[in-house]
């Protein structure tokens, strides 16, 4: 078919190859498989829209968003939920299959909504940079610049963050018109409550939203790695120990700690007690070692992913409350 009787279109009355290579037809020292014809391009696809939400708060307060944000995906299911959080928070909700994405709160330039002149010179639209697209680019904040679009572009924002401030709620809702701004508590109820409330969903039967969350089996086998690598046997019953907390004053003293922990040991089953680490627990776990005086193996700043693994194989926690 490459020859002077080369495939003809018939349609267009014959005569005229189908791919013609520029040339006479017998000419082909000059012309190779890349010489025939592009193939049409295709429309790109509109991307799918997108939910924000934004929580700067502590891993416990996030933590009491779950049930809210399971609401929020059971609305849109084909809608990505976006999460605007701490980074190692955002990944362990993005591990745990709880957001599809997550951004780091504070690449979002939301500082930008507080001050007026920002808005009179037009600069006021923050860029968010959301993991999961591939597109090349510069490294902003030490995080991977892959996608940048601005917040209108988003169909529904809830943002626990920027309430108490009238100036910021306004030019948020001139982003976004339909953005829900709503205090991440409230006085006199369950946080849980008041974050559902405020996506717009009844507390009737909210219930179903509390459900324990499964921790994914590659995360299980992570943490219990982890767990080996710092002296657990894998078959004795594990007890997690936490002593910090977000301020002193969530933190139970280091002697309660210490009492129960005597106890636990002197029980008759072998225990192995494994006392974490967070990046801001240096001085409460000093203090626990130097009031206990029995074994223990030490957990030092896994990932929020790998300690959530670590978790799942333990018989026990003890901690001072929701967050680690």
């Amino acid at each position: 078919a490459l020859g002077p009787g080369g495939a003809e279109a018939p349609r267009r009355g014959g005569g005229r190859s189908v791919h013609g290579l520029g040339g006479p037809a017998h000419d082909l020292h000059r012309h190779g498989a890349c010489d025939q014809r592009p193939a049409p391009r295709r429309r790109a696809r509109a991307p799918p829209p997108l939910t924000l939400v934004i929580h700067p708060g502590a891993l416990g307060d996030v933590l009491l968003a779950i049930p809210a944000l399971r609401a929020l995906k059971h609305e849109r299911p084909d809608d990505p939920l976006v999460l605007a959080a701490q980074p190692r928070i955002g990944d362990l909700l993005r591990a745990l299959g709880l957001v599809d994405r997550a951004v780091a709160f504070d690449a979002l330039g939301l500082d930008a909504l507080f001050r007026e002149e920002n808005i009179e010179r037009g600069d006021a639209e923050p860029l968010l940079f959301c993991s999961g697209d591939r597109e090349a680019g510069s490294a902003v904040g030490g995080l991977r610049k892959e996608r940048v679009a601005p917040l209108a572009r988003f169909r529904r924002v809830v943002s626990w963050f920027g309430a108490r401030d009238p100036g910021c709620v306004a030019r948020l809702r001139a982003l976004v018109p339909d953005a829900v701004v709503a205090p991440s508590s409230e006085a006199g109820q369950p946080v849980w409550q008041h974050l559902v409330a405020t996506v717009g969903e009844s507390l009737d039967g909210a219930d179903r939203w509390r459900t324990p969350v499964p921790v994914p089996a590659r995360l299980v086998e992570e943490g219990q790695r982890g767990l080996r690598d710092a002296g657990w046997d894998g078959d004795t019953q594990l007890v997690v120990v936490h002593p910090g907390a977000g301020g002193i004053a969530k933190r139970w003293s280091a002697e309660g700690f210490a009492a129960v922990l005597e106890r636990l040991v002197a029980a008759p089953e072998r225990i192995t007690l494994a006392v974490h680490q967070g990046p801001a627990d240096p001085e409460a776990v000093a203090a626990l070692e130097a009031r206990f005086r029995g074994s223990t193996i030490v957990l030092k700043e896994p990932s929020l992913p790998a300690l959530a693994g670590m978790l799942r194989c333990a018989t026990a926690y003890l901690g001072n409350d929701s967050g680690v």
